[in-house]
């Protein structure tokens, strides 16, 4: 697929979308090119702690909900992690055009410098605001607006579980 491309899955409410993600959550990036190598050294850090956390758990007998819990984090953040450590050196380019995979001319970034790719796509529900709203009112709405992937999937739901059985996994 090139950037942009779309097709549907079901109905109006679900799409593969193809887009890249070149910085952290919802695209946000900072301080350019160092900020880039800083982002993927920090993810790579807290991959490792996490790393760490998750062999503890595991024998200490944690409940199992746990384990499961920081093991979706770990696995959805080491997706993240190769996408933007090897993506760019193995694929050309995605604008206008489909990627190669190892193309002759190379990658489109370096190492640790490419793009996570994001293809889940829900609008779910879109309308216009009313227009008694202040400053918004009249403007287009729609919810569920970002473009995420199975490892953001998986983070947001390990996360999400440890919220929302943390009694159960830590006590009191």
């Amino acid at each position: 697929m090139y950037i942009g491309q779309e097709f549907q899955v079901a109905g109006n409410w679900f799409y593969i979308h193809f887009t890249e993600n070149p910085g952290m959550a919802f695209g946000w990036e900072f301080a350019g090119e160092y900020g880039k190598i800083f982002l993927t050294l920090f993810r790579i850090v807290a991959v490792l702690g996490i790393l760490y956390y998750l062999v503890k758990i595991v024998r200490e007998n944690q409940p199992v909900g746990l384990v499961l819990s920081i093991s979706l984090i770990f696995a959805g953040a080491l997706g993240n992690i190769v996408d933007s450590v090897v993506y760019g050196i193995i694929f050309n380019h995605s604008h206008s055009q489909i990627a190669t995979f190892l193309p002759e001319a190379g990658g489109y970034s370096k190492l640790f410098y490419g793009n996570v790719v994001d293809m889940l796509y829900f609008p779910i529900y879109s309308s216009h605001y009313p227009e008694w709203f202040p400053e918004i009112g009249g403007d287009y709405f729609l919810f569920f607006r970002p473009v995420f992937n199975v490892a953001d999937a998986s983070i947001s739901t390990g996360v999400i579980s440890i919220v929302v059985f943390q009694k159960r996994f830590f006590g009191k």
